[in-house]
């Protein structure tokens, strides 16, 4: 996946805070559900972090669920990196 976020141009950071920044500045209405995960990544560097008792995969999760409505090139890379992250830390 990683490769394919490179084809769109696209370079996606391995920090969940800086892909956060991203989304961010990206996304200009963010959909309602997907901000209480958008501010924790803000707090998390790594899939290996936890935000309070959940672990950062769980707060990725739950913003990709959340995160439908986003769409574009950026969009597109960043979930699949965030994909890529969450896979590799399983």
């Amino acid at each position: 996946m990683k490769n394919s976020a490179q084809s769109t141009g696209v370079q996606i950071p391995d920090n969940i805070a800086q892909i956060a920044l991203m989304v961010r500045k990206d996304w200009k209405n963010v959909y309602f559900g997907a901000v209480p995960y958008l501010d924790a990544m803000r707090s998390l560097n790594s899939v290996n972090d936890n935000y309070y008792e959940d672990s950062a995969s769980l707060v990725i999760n739950y913003f990709l669920a959340n995160a439908t409505t986003w769409r574009g090139e950026v969009a597109r890379a960043v979930k699949a990196k965030l994909k890529q992250l969450v896979a590799s830390a399983n």
